[in-house]
């Protein structure tokens, strides 16, 4: 059975961002450090690949990245949205950080936006 990798482009286009984007992770994010960027499973000619398995992973660990700006970076859409929901719930902000981070830690498989996807939901219903 043939297994099929996505280079730099194929990537990109699975996670619907540019080429460039891979490569900014790629040099930002590298082996060892905080938040690395996954490794690729092959190499081909100095051109490395992924398996088209490995995208939902790699869509993970971009959830995880760091917002821009001062203070830690600035919230994402899906986190401002947890927030107000919480803040619905009675939760202030730092209880709502808490009961986030409290999943985060029972649930290690999930991301936090898989996390906060859930609990909007759940709360919504």
């Amino acid at each position: 059975m043939t297994r099929r990798y996505l280079g730099v482009i194929g990537l990109a286009e699975a996670l619907g961002v540019s080429r460039h984007a891979v490569h900014k992770w790629r040099g930002r994010h590298p082996t060892g450090s905080a938040h690395p960027f996954p490794a690729p499973d092959v190499e081909i000619d100095g051109a490395p690949g992924w398996a088209e398995d490995r995208v939902d992973e790699i869509e993970r660990w971009r959830d995880g990245l760091p917002g821009r700006g001062a203070g830690g970076g600035r919230p994402t859409a899906l986190q401002r949205e947890y927030y107000a929901t919480a803040a619905t719930r009675g939760l202030d902000r730092e209880d709502a950080a808490h009961t986030l981070a409290a999943f985060q830690n029972s649930f290690p498989d999930m991301s936090e936006a898989e996390i906060c996807t859930w609990l909007i939901r759940e709360w919504n219903t």
